[in-house]
């Protein structure tokens, strides 16, 4: 008995040594020993008179995947997408959106604070709009009600659980868009999973919208940076958004060499996280007190009920937490965790084992 005890306190102590298994997102990946070596040697130069070499190429390549014109580097996903609001609307107009969409969600009312424009959310299914949804809430030229002056997409939709907007329902918003004289912006912090369940490039499958947020610091494991690709018109423009909004920055070559790494690299690795995702909502789906459909989750988020447990969502995060397992509250009874390529199928593993400690009690 006393060897048993002895045993177990050593297996108890080996596991604390353990790293922590990070599955709060996919934002806390940590750079490369590639883009460490990258950043390390990069060739710098003042980027607001643009000549930093390593932000042109990254900016270059970028446009040249998704098929556009043009591409420029911006600190983050919000400030891209708000540029990209500023660019396409006037104060006073509106911005047709999913409820759920992270423009409207989580980037504190900017286009509203900063842009003078107002949500029109659409609550949708798995948070994928159709036109269906969308021309209902369409005001143009109404001589009492607010214009509409642009449409929103998210893909993949994060609060949904990393859902996939079909390219023919997408493409179907955009020509009836147009047709009204509207532009799309795209919110794709993560269009590369998007394309990797696909099965399709991030070209063909952005081809029709009209300017594209994507990030590089999310599953594509960069430090900083997110990027905004469209016309050469529009990227002029936002370029003095950018600028405005405080994003000019000098010798920043040192973070777009890590995004060409990146950019170039990491999308190989993205269906590796969708298996580990899908393998982790399905075990969780099989413990007691827990909801959640696994056949949804076809990217790298997975979000799941836990209301059957008796205990709240902090409650549990608190408890995985000493278990070296970090992963986060999305509402009272709610947990999001989500892969990427810090985590592999040893901590999925560890994860669901400390959960199915947690929800024993």
């Amino acid at each position: 008995m006393h060897q048993s005890t002895a045993t177990q306190n050593e297996v108890d102590a080996a596991k604390k040594a353990l790293p922590p298994v990070d599955l709060r997102s996919d934002t806390v990946t940590k750079p490369t020993p590639a883009m460490r070596r990258a950043m390390a040697e990069a060739e710098v130069g003042d980027d607001v008179y643009g000549e930093d070499p390593a932000v042109n190429r990254l900016q270059a390549r970028a446009a040249e995947i998704f098929g556009r014109e043009a591409a420029l580097f911006v600190p983050t996903g919000t400030m891209g997408n708000l540029v990209a609001i500023k660019t396409w609307t006037q104060p006073g107009h509106e911005v047709i959106c999913e409820t759920g969409a992270h423009i409207n969600q989580y980037e504190f009312s900017s286009m509203s604070f900063v842009a003078g424009c107002m949500p029109r959310a659409i609550p949708a299914a798995d948070g994928i709009l159709t036109w269906d949804l969308i021309e209902p809430m369409l005001q143009i030229k109404h001589p009492h009600k607010a214009d509409t002056g642009l449409v929103e997409l998210e893909n993949t939709h994060n609060v949904a659980g990393g859902s996939v907007y079909p390219t023919e329902v997408l493409e179907a918003i955009c020509d009836h868009a147009h047709d009204h004289g509207l532009r799309v912006h795209l919110d794709g912090a993560r269009i590369f999973n998007a394309a990797t369940y696909l099965k399709k490039s991030v070209a063909d499958i952005t081809r029709k919208v009209d300017s594209i947020m994507f990030c590089l610091s999310k599953g594509l494991g960069a430090p900083v940076g997110s990027m905004l690709v469209g016309s050469q018109e529009f990227i002029q423009k936002a370029h003095r958004y950018r600028k405005t909004f405080g994003g000019g920055m000098r010798q920043v070559g040192v973070l777009a060499a890590a995004g060409l790494i990146a950019l170039e690299e990491s999308p190989k690795g993205l269906a590796g996280d969708h298996q580990n995702a899908r393998h982790l909502a399905e075990a969780l789906g099989r413990m007691p007190g827990i909801s959640l459909d696994a056949a949804k989750v076809v990217t790298n988020i997975v979000r799941f009920d836990v209301s059957g447990t008796g205990h709240t969502a902090a409650e549990i995060c608190g408890e995985l937490k000493k278990r070296g397992i970090l992963a986060g509250p999305f509402a009272k009874h709610a947990i999001r965790m989500v892969t990427h390529y810090d985590v592999n199928r040893a901590g999925i593993e560890r994860a669901l084992e400390a959960m199915r400690e947690v929800t024993r009690k």
